[in-house]
């Protein structure tokens, strides 16, 4: 088994807990990182909407901190991802390769020249908002409201530096503005289709394919009420989002995204191996094993090694 997961939240969850990559306490852990072949976490800082300007900074610096203090600590268990290569070379040797990621724009404190200290700091893709609004847009909570002009030049100056835009969470109105300004892939690394489950967090299936089109990804996302409209959220429910993104020329674009740490799970896909397993799950329910295998690692690693 292999997982490649674009999104946890579980680094927040670590550093208020003082714990560490062995935490018996979390859905993500690498207690049971023997059980995978491969396996690559992003590492996502989630800055809550009340959070910003310069404590955003400060909460942002005081996370990414608190990541490196742990790979000083278990250098055994993992390594921090750079790149595509990098993501590579540090699964072949047996450990778990972490991308950062930031969950909210807010992160910026609303200084353009923030998105290259974040990016020096290893920042690979950015969430351009959360739930609420920032200074660079909004999330569903204003339908109305898209991008701001400052969000518009930060998704300039990330294409410049090769930062991947992560549009989950964004509302519709901001996802049509990034597609007009964004010139480059991006990314939904963790939503699931509308269609399907037709909670607002999702997306539509133009969406989708419009991010077919332009050679992104899009995570699997395990929040129960983001799988099923009845809130189950078990493998038949990740089959169904499966199956349709299939239909819908999917194939290069599916990948994972749990969401571990930072969402309701269902009990039997509540950790990185139980979810690798779900792979097992699709195959048996007829999805091609070449498709399987490119959901849980091969397509995100293609992504970053042609992307960052």
């Amino acid at each position: 088994m292999e997982l490649f997961d674009l999104h946890c939240d579980t680094l927040v969850t670590y550093q208020q807990m003082k714990a560490d990559f062995l935490c018996d306490a979390t859905m993500f852990s690498l207690r049971n990182q023997e059980k995978l072949t491969r396996m690559c976490q992003t590492m996502a800082i989630f800055v809550p909407d009340e959070v910003r300007g310069k404590a955003a900074e400060e909460y942002f610096d005081q996370n990414s901190a608190y990541l490196k203090s742990l790979i000083k600590k278990q250098p055994h268990l993992a390594a921090q991802a750079f790149s595509g290569e990098d993501v590579e070379r540090i699964t072949g040797e047996g450990k778990c390769a972490l991308i950062l990621s930031a969950e909210s724009g807010a992160c910026l404190g609303g200084r353009l020249e923030r998105v290259e200290e974040l990016y020096e700091a290893g920042v690979r893709f950015l969430g351009l908002v959360w739930n609420g609004e920032n200074e660079l847009g909004s999330g569903h909570s204003n339908e109305k409201r898209g991008l701001t002009e400052f969000g518009r030049r930060v998704i300039r100056q990330m294409e410049q530096l090769s930062m991947i835009v992560d549009v989950s969470h964004l509302n519709d109105r901001g996802f049509d503005q990034v597609c007009e300004v964004g010139e480059r892939p991006f990314i939904a690394t963790h939503s699931n289709l509308r269609s399907v489950a037709g909670h607002m967090r999702n997306l539509t299936e133009d969406q989708f394919q419009e991010i077919v089109r332009r050679g992104g990804l899009v995570g699997i996302n395990l929040c129960r009420r983001f799988l099923s409209d009845e809130g189950v959220g078990d493998e038949e429910d990740i089959f169904r989002h499966v199956y349709r993104m299939l239909e819908l020329g999917g194939e290069n674009v599916i990948a994972c995204g749990s969401d571990f740490d930072g969402t309701d799970v269902f009990s039997t896909l509540d950790r990185p191996e139980k979810f690798a397993a779900v792979s097992e799950y699709l195959v048996k329910r007829g999805i091609r094993q070449e498709d399987v295998k490119k959901m849980f690692f091969e397509n995100a690693l293609k992504f970053v090694k042609r992307e960052l």
